[in-house]
């Protein structure tokens, strides 16, 4: 495997190791990872309606709903009915998550201390850029469509 590949199989890595890590941590907080992902995700997205949290959070809107069913039974959430349109529901946390959220935060910071420990600042700052330079270039190419040639032969 070349270098080239290497690298980006190894952003693979530290992102499912960052998971993994981090759900060690968590277990004690009495959630599932859909559930801390949601209230994550909706703590910095509040008022969304369900169908755009679960966009944002890359799975089925009816996978979803069971997960904010059971967030709604624990009084972390609530359904609020949109102003001009019934169909939607907009989601809000309830005060009683604040508490849970600053500790979701606070395992997250630990984790992330652990993951760049005896790092140098100007290294982490140097990746920072090649990072975001990568994710720019795939944003762009996720903007374009593909050739109908390269959509048959890869």
């Amino acid at each position: 495997m070349d270098t080239t590949a290497h690298s980006l199989a190894l952003l693979n890595d530290i992102a499912r190791l960052l998971r993994k890590r981090f759900e060690q941590r968590a277990q004690s907080l009495g959630l599932t990872r859909a559930q801390w992902r949601t209230l994550a995700y909706l703590s910095k997205n509040e008022g969304i309606h369900q169908g755009g949290l679960a966009e944002l959070l890359e799975i089925e809107p009816i996978a979803l709903v069971r997960v904010l069913d059971k967030l709604a039974e624990r009084s972390l959430i609530e359904r609020r009915r949109h102003p001009t349109d019934r169909r939607i529901w907009l989601l809000h946390l309830r005060d009683e998550v604040r508490p849970l959220l600053d500790e979701i935060h606070a395992l997250a910071d630990v984790t992330r201390a652990e993951a760049l420990s005896g790092i140098a600042s100007a290294r982490l700052a140097e990746a920072f850029d090649v990072l975001s330079e990568i994710k720019t270039n795939l944003v762009a190419a996720c903007e374009t469509p593909i050739a109908e040639k390269e959509q048959k032969h890869g």
